[in-house]
């Protein structure tokens, strides 16, 4: 019996499995390649320390980073890839590297370091799933290696400040996507009717950027104008990924169920203790209703008050 898979990853939100790029590319991988994997979210009883997810734990073996766990799995035999010609093979890895040094930079910026996006959604996300006190120290963390990863790469002469480096970035990242929006035309996925590796790893970029609310959109907003890359996105999930009719993957079902379930108890020892309240006042010493007294008018005040009513 093969040894149980497991994976630790950051969870879902916005109808997504997960909103984080790095365990969605490994999640839909496995999805494409029927690797049976036990998905472990990551939520506020978290004991980690450094945010280094996705992470796929078997009985010997512990690896991180997408591109070694999705190599971990085809050798363990889960190949999405098997069908693929030499040439296709090579696309594919040109691809990657092209979503990694043109794509990324603009999708880390857009999370992590636009400052709109990280404090109303990328900062109260993440930190909420993650234990005290991390929260307050973990996001801050991720913002910085973001922001020093961009710099790294992108932050060479001539383009020496961070205005410059943001508009070339999300140049960059314009021509990527309308470069996949050509490949991928037509077509279901990239090489035809089967999902491979070009196709977990385009989903796992481009699904965050397309359902994120975020309130600064400048990336999103040209993503969506590219409708076979939206379509793309929501043909996985739809076929992959399936959500009840809430809107809940079955993935979160369980926190759904629990918290319900919290709620169902709350509600029960409320209503009980109205039913206590109700019997200690039926027990109580009832006195009986006080009677109001009744005022009589004077002859003029009843004249006065006939007046009023006959005025229009």
């Amino acid at each position: 019996m093969a040894a149980p898979l497991e994976l630790s990853c950051w969870g879902g939100g916005w109808g997504l499995p997960s909103v984080h790029s790095e365990s969605l590319v490994v999640m839909a991988y496995a999805k494409f390649s029927g690797a049976p994997l036990k998905v472990n979210v990551i939520d506020n009883t978290w004991r980690g320390s450094r945010g280094d997810v996705p992470i796929l734990t078997t009985e010997d073996n512990i690896v991180s980073q997408p591109a070694k766990i999705l190599n971990f799995l085809r050798k363990q035999k889960y190949n999405a890839d098997y069908e693929l010609s030499a040439k296709q093979g090579a696309d594919t890895l040109a691809y990657i590297a092209l979503l990694e040094e043109k794509l990324l930079p603009a999708m880390l910026h857009t999370f992590w370091v636009e400052s709109d996006n990280y404090f109303t959604v990328t900062k109260p996300w993440f930190a909420s799933r993650i234990p005290f006190p991390l929260s307050l120290i973990l996001p801050g963390r991720m913002s910085k290696g973001a922001l020093n990863r961009i710099l790294l790469t992108r932050g060479e002469p001539p383009l020496y400040h961070l205005r410059e480096v943001e508009a070339q970035i999300y140049r960059d990242a314009k021509e990527c996507l309308n470069l996949l929006s050509k490949r991928l035309g037509t077509s279901q996925f990239f090489f035809g009717d089967t999902p491979s590796t070009l196709d977990a790893y385009v989903f796992g970029f481009l699904a965050p950027l397309y359902k994120v609310h975020f309130p600064k959109v400048q990336l999103q907003e040209h993503l969506k104008q590219l409708s076979n890359l939206c379509r793309f996105c929501d043909d996985i999930l739809s076929s992959y990924f399936r959500l009840s009719l809430t809107g809940i993957s079955p993935a979160g079902q369980d926190t759904v169920d629990a918290n319900l379930q919290k709620l169902t108890q709350l509600v029960n020892k409320e209503s009980n203790l109205i039913e206590k309240m109700d019997d200690n006042l039926r027990q109580s010493p009832q006195l009986p209703p006080r009677k109001l007294p009744t005022l009589r008018l004077t002859p003029a005040e009843e004249e006065s008050h006939s007046l009023q009513r006959l005025s229009p």
